[in-house]
């Protein structure tokens, strides 16, 4: 699922979103193609064609270019309650699951958690962007369920943000795409059984 907020503001002059878009690009690319650490800022600036002061103008470090250029990519609209929860949790799962099997995203997540490991600051900073909109979202998908008497009103809607999230990273950084279909349609169905089911202990 993609952050579609602004890109990062640094110091220096004022942004040219194509430069910006041309330099996310390219360190898409390079993920893709040479790995997370093979994707360096000289790397992504040869590759960009622009200099690599135009880039530190922008992003302060690595870690913040190839974090911006995960949440950049483009992996599907974010799905709309209808009240119907099977539908909508396998939307979801779709959602997510094309989200963490993107080539770009399979390269870096794994070297952004590697380094976010002593770095709580920049974990939180993920955290915010990445899973505060979609529990929001999420949450006003179990509501329109609650409404429509598809699930109780003590459904947790965190608890199935974190099983969501957690089964299709794992599946996609261990599997990638691989019977992507199937994965997505067990995956919802066993949400639909928590969601109806599950009683919060909160």
């Amino acid at each position: 699922m993609t952050d579609k907020s602004e890109v990062r503001q640094g110091p220096g002059r004022p942004r040219d979103p194509q430069l910006d878009e041309q330099v996310l690009r390219a360190t898409q690319e390079l993920l893709v193609e040479q790995g997370f650490q093979a994707t360096t800022i000289q790397g992504v600036a040869r590759r960009a064609g622009v200099v690599a002061t135009s880039i530190y103008r922008r992003w302060p470090n690595r870690i913040h270019l190839v974090e911006d250029a995960i949440f950049a990519l483009d992996t599907g609209v974010v799905p709309q309650p209808t009240g119907d929860v099977a539908a909508d949790l396998l939307a979801w799962t779709r959602l997510f699951f094309a989200a963490a099997t993107h080539p770009a995203a399979r390269s870096g997540i794994p070297g952004l958690l590697s380094a976010y490991h002593d770095d709580e600051q920049s974990y939180q900073r993920l955290r915010e962007r990445g899973e505060g909109p979609a529990r929001v979202a999420i949450r006003a998908t179990i509501d329109a369920a609650i409404v429509n008497g598809q699930v109780p009103l003590t459904c947790d809607a965190d608890l199935i943000f974190e099983f969501l999230r957690g089964a299709t990273l794992l599946r996609a950084l261990t599997r990638g795409d691989e019977d992507g279909e199937r994965f997505c349609r067990q995956t919802a169905a066993a949400l639909v059984t928590l969601a109806t089911e599950h009683r919060s202990q909160s």
